[in-house]
């Protein structure tokens, strides 16, 4: 099946609103995991990229995509810094232990 270059921002998209809402009930393993599945589809993008080209009103659509990610992406970070701060707070006590 092909996809069409604007299929990916899509995708993109829906894994990064899905990262959020398991962000936002602290289910990190699935952020990870969605955030891996967010990496196959950029790099399947770039890839596609190559050769393809969005149209006039599909750049205007992947203008839209983009700010939603980038949004999306805020928040996770914002969740996600005490999540952060407390694992390397706990690193940092298994190191100190010798």
């Amino acid at each position: 099946m092909a996809h069409r270059l604007l299929d990916y921002y899509k995708a993109i998209d829906h894994a990064s609103q899905k990262m959020l809402e398991a962000a936002q009930t602290e289910n990190w393993d699935q952020v990870v995991h969605l955030e891996g599945a967010c990496a196959v589809l950029i790099a399947q993008l770039r890839h596609q990229s190559r050769t393809d080209n969005l149209a006039p009103e599909e750049r205007k659509e992947k203008t839209r995509i983009m700010q939603r990610i980038l949004r999306a992406d805020a928040e996770i970070r914002c969740l996600a810094e005490p999540w952060l701060n407390d694992l390397e707070q706990l690193m940092d006590s298994k190191g100190s232990v010798h």
